[in-house]
């Protein structure tokens, strides 16, 4: 029913309130911080300018940020806390250090910052981080406990970024995945790994391990077993393209492994092999496996097993063993074919040699007689003085 006029209106005794409620409730939008530019709302996105000047991450993030991405700093060391009020120099106070600051953050970015060192607990106070990038860092460090605290990382990537730790760096990376149990995607190529990380292999709801541009020779059959999970757990794919794999016979189990999940391996038509020289650049899946053998099992002194000719090699050496008896089968039917002119031939070179060798005989003899032999004859001079001469 319509006021009437002259009366208030229903909203009106109602107005002032709802506004003092709102002005109670809203709150000032947070600041971007500086080098940083911040897009969109409510999913805040933040992309931190690039630069050596930058050597820890922003102090003043919004806390609504959803997602952070820093690229071209230089932030060397990421220290305890670094992204939850912790202090860079590791002096701040520890009410800071404990505290959730970036409650909403789902993805974090730090690729190309020249990050050489990751302390335990570098990520504390993102309990949202679904996705994390360190790729392309010069990693020389890595704390067992530099990703506990992520209770929801679903994708860690750490591609070009173990090569200048070393050995040890893959044991520092076996020790801190294994917080990691709802990791989907893992990330490590092009880092000279020799083997996969145990842990990696063991995680429970893993989806997907990119290990392509590597240094791997095979996988080993412990490894083909964690693969194969019991239990109902998910199978995760493989990416092992660009390894130098030895095809030798270590390498059996991978062929039939292959052979049966090549789904598993998305990659599978890009393996080839890099030794022994015999099968430099076969694919792998197009190997026999009787041609996957070693000399007694025991590898050559470069650790490359020897290779032993296959059934298909020793199958060209006989083919090639019949041909040349066909071609000497053949030569010998036609010296038979022709063997009257064979003869004749034979017998005018006898004749033609007999006849040569005749007149060289008779020339030897005519030379030899010494009744043909030339008289001697005076000089003119003595001729001429002589005493009985009628001169």
């Amino acid at each position: 029913m319509a006021p009437r006029a002259g009366q208030p209106g229903l909203w009106g005794p109602l107005l002032p309130g709802l506004l003092l409620v709102a002005v109670a409730l809203s709150r000032p939008a947070a600041p971007c911080p500086f080098q940083c530019y911040c897009f969109g709302s409510p999913r805040l996105l933040l992309r931190c300018a690039s630069g050596a000047e930058l050597r820890q991450p922003p102090r003043d993030v919004p806390p609504d940020a959803r997602n952070l991405t820093i690229v071209g700093a230089n932030l060397t060391v990421l220290r305890a806390a670094a992204f939850a009020g912790g202090d860079a120099d590791g002096d701040g106070d520890e009410e800071a250090t404990d505290g959730v600051r970036l409650p909403l953050l789902t993805a974090l970015r730090l690729t190309h910052n020249n990050i050489e060192v990751v302390e335990d607990g570098a990520f504390d106070g993102l309990p949202s981080l679904a996705a994390l990038d360190l790729s392309h860092n010069p990693l020389r460090a890595l704390g067992g406990g530099a990703f506990r605290g992520l209770p929801a990382l679903r994708s860690l990537q750490l591609n070009h970024a173990l090569l200048r730790g070393g050995p040890a760096m893959l044991d520092a990376l076996d020790a801190a995945l294994v917080p990691l149990a709802e990791l989907r995607l893992l990330g490590l190529a092009g880092n000279a790994l020799s083997r996969l990380p145990p842990a990696a292999l063991r995680l429970p709801h893993l989806e997907q391990l990119d290990a392509h541009l590597n240094e791997l020779g095979g996988l080993s059959p412990d490894e083909l077993r964690a693969l194969e999970r019991d239990g109902g757990l998910s199978r995760p794919r493989l990416l092992l393209a660009d390894n130098p794999l030895r095809c030798g016979c270590t390498s059996r189990p991978l062929l039939a492994w292959l052979r049966n999940a090549t789904e598993r391996v998305p990659d599978a038509r890009r393996l080839r092999c890099a030794s022994p020289l015999a099968l430099l650049d076969r694919p792998l899946l197009d190997l026999d496996e009787a041609r996957l053998s070693c000399a007694d099992g025991d590898p050559n002194e470069r650790g490359e097993e020897v290779d032993v000719a296959g059934p298909e090699l020793e199958a060209s050496y006989v083919f090639f063993g019949l041909v040349l008896a066909l071609i000497g089968l053949i030569f010998l039917m036609v010296l038979y074919l022709n063997r009257r002119g064979i003869q004749r031939w034979m017998r005018n070179l006898r004749e033609a040699c007999r006849d040569q060798m005749e007149g060289y005989h008779y020339r030897y003899e005519q030379d030899a007689d010494p009744r043909r032999a030339p008289a001697p004859t005076a000089p003119a001079g003595s001729r001429a003085t002589s005493p009985g001469s009628g001169l």
